[in-house]
Formats: C-alpha cells, sequence, structure tokens
C-alpha cells in the first residue's frame, strides 16, 4: 500500500514534466512555422531581406519590393490553410481507422474530389471545374460510399475501410482518366490542376477554402479525446460511454471536408497526410490532444519548406510543391520507421 501511494506523486511529477515538454515543444513549433511563413514571402525569383518583408507589409508603399511582398502573401496563406488540412485529415484518418499508413486518400477523398471537379469541368466549363464548390460532393460521395461498401451491412472496421477506400479510389480514377483523354479541353484544366502547386491560385482561393478548412479543423480538433478512446477499441471505446459510429462520422466528414477543400485549392498534394502524423507522433506518442496541435503547426511548415524548396532548386524556375514534398518528408518517415515509433 506504501509502495502504490509512493510512486503516485512520482507518476504526477512524470505526467507534469511531459507536459512541460510537449508545451514548450509547441511554442518551438510555432517559432518554427513564423520562420517558414517569413522565409516563403522572402525567397523567390527576386529575393526580399526578411527585414524588408516586415517593413513592406506593415507599411506598404507601392514600391517593387512592396509589391513583390503583396503578391507573395495570398500563396503563404493559401500554403498555410493546406498543409493544416491535410496534415489534420490524415491524423484523423489514420485515428479513425487505427492504420498508421492511413492518408487523406485512403478513403477515396481525394480520387472523389478529382472526380468531381473533373465531371464539372466537362458539364460546365474549365473554370467551374477550378471550384472548391465542385470537389467537395464528390470526396462526401466517396467517403459516403467507402462507409457503406466497408460497412457491408455490418458494424464499419478499419480493414474493410481500407479495402474499400482502395477500390472506389481505382474506379474513381478509371472516371477521371477516362473523361480527360476523351475531352481535351477538360484534360487542360486537370493538367494545370493536377500537378499539385501553390503557384498560379488567384488571391480569391485563399477565401474560397478558408470556411471549409475552418469548419473541418474545429470538428477534428473536437474530436481529440474520443479519438484517443477509439485507439482502445470499439469495445473499449463503447464501455467508455463512446459512440464510436458517431465518432467516425464525425472524424470522416471533418477529414473530408478538409482534403476536399485542399485538393480543390492546389490539387492533390502527396505525403503531408501521412508523413507529419509519423513524425510527431513519434515525439508526442498517441495522445491526439497534442498530436492534434502538433500536426495542425507542422504540417504548414511541410508544405511552405517544400515549396520554398522548389523555388530554390530552380530559380528563376520552379519545381511544383507536390513534387518536392516527397523529398521533404521521405527522409523523416524513413527514420521514424527505422525508430519504430509509427504504431499508434
Amino acid at each position: 500500500m506504501s509502495t502504490a501511494v509512493a510512486r503516485a506523486p512520482h507518476a504526477t511529477r512524470v505526467r507534469g514534466s511531459r507536459a512541460l515538454v510537449l508545451g514548450l515543444g509547441l511554442v518551438a513549433a510555432v517559432l518554427l512555422l513564423v520562420l517558414v511563413v517569413g522565409l516563403s514571402v522572402a525567397v523567390g525569383a527576386k529575393p526580399v531581406p526578411l527585414g524588408d518583408v516586415w517593413s513592406a507589409w506593415r507599411h506598404p508603399d507601392g514600391s517593387f519590393v512592396s509589391t513583390v511582398v503583396a503578391s507573395r502573401i495570398p500563396r503563404t496563406q493559401l500554403g498555410l490553410l493546406v498543409g493544416a488540412a491535410l496534415a489534420v485529415a490524415g491524423v484523423v484518418i489514420q485515428g479513425l481507422t487505427r492504420n498508421p499508413l492511413g492518408d487523406p486518400g485512403l478513403l477515396g477523398v481525394s480520387a472523389g474530389a478529382s472526380a468531381s471537379l473533373v465531371v464539372t469541368a466537362a458539364v460546365l466549363g474549365g473554370a467551374a471545374g477550378r471550384s472548391v464548390w465542385a470537389a467537395v460532393p464528390g470526396a462526401l460521395l466517396a467517403a459516403v460510399a467507402v462507409y457503406l461498401i466497408g460497412s457491408g451491412g455490418r458494424r464499419a472496421t478499419p480493414v474493410r475501410l481500407v479495402l474499400a477506400g482502395a477500390a472506389v479510389s481505382a474506379v474513381l480514377v478509371a472516371v477521371v482518366e477516362g473523361i480527360t483523354l476523351a475531352n481535351p479541353e477538360v484534360f487542360d484544366t486537370y493538367r494545370f490542376w493536377v500537378v499539385g502547386s501553390l503557384a498560379g491560385r488567384p488571391p480569391s482561393t485563399v477565401d474560397a477554402v478558408l470556411p471549409f478548412v475552418v469548419v473541418g479543423l474545429l470538428v477534428c480538433l473536437l474530436l481529440a479525446r474520443p479519438l484517443n478512446a477509439l485507439a482502445l477499441g470499439d469495445e473499449a471505446a463503447t464501455s467508455l460511454g463512446l459512440r464510436a459510429g458517431r465518432t467516425r462520422l464525425l472524424g470522416a466528414a471533418g477529414a473530408t471536408v478538409l482534403c476536399a477543400a485542399a485538393v480543390a485549392a492546389v490539387g492533390p498534394i502527396a505525403f503531408v497526410g501521412l508523413a507529419v502524423p509519423h513524425v510527431v507522433r513519434g515525439f508526442t506518442g498517441s495522445d491526439h490532444r497534442w498530436l492534434l496541435p502538433y500536426c495542425l503547426l507542422l504540417g504548414p511548415v511541410l508544405l511552405l519548406a517544400a515549396d520554398v524548396l522548389g523555388r530554390v532548386l530552380t530559380r528563376p524556375g520552379e519545381l511544383p510543391v507536390g513534387a518536392v514534398t516527397a523529398f521533404v518528408g521521405a527522409p523523416f518517415l524513413i527514420a521514424a520507421v527505422r525508430r519504430g515509433r509509427v504504431g499508434l
């Protein structure tokens, strides 16, 4: 009895120390994000000193530097939104399916958004095919189809959801390829969009995706505790008073909205939703109360860093961010796998 009593204060001190470390880590993540945001605005075909970036942003005067900074701010804002959306969607999908290899494409969401955009472009024209509203219906329908097929009249399990997602994605990819090959105008729109890039997007894109990203993030962040319970298994979660079906529905809806907004805004960008949760989990563990805030901050860090790197490598041209994310994120993911810290 005395031994148990003696261990209690020690356990409390350990938890308090870990919370302090994780809290300081969040502060460091915020500072890192601020630095990457500054680099995103400063680096390009025409480099701008960081000090001039701050002055031009606070006091625009119509000078060349001020014009350059103003032109890069919407691109940076879009990177912040898309990076946060993909990383948070990835960690939620991994939590829902209890699959450490889960990403926003696992439940057919990315393929559904792509198919929806292509169909809209074929029916209404290329401009309509670039709207966020064109991607959301397909992403939602794909997620619903995956859930219905995965459940099959019974309770949906992680394995069934993964298999259903693979099947639905294959069908939707075939639809996209068939439409784009048969319609050259749609192919031109799809080619512009599918490379996955923050460049060339009008400033209005930020306003279009902002409501979707905000709503999706709020839904996902509120599911931190339910996702922790769900990680114990459906039976254990139910014994704790959790309604597993409702948690999966809300989580899938939030992740779907985030993924649809990101895909519609900049095209499909792989790896962010897979790599960031892996890397973060190696530091925070499996507690979604820490996982989600860290992914919210470090998702944009990875995406913006990849975008900056793409501008530097081929200056004065640039590589699409979708082509760079794999090179930026792969070493971190490989290191996490080698350390054996990829379990849920």
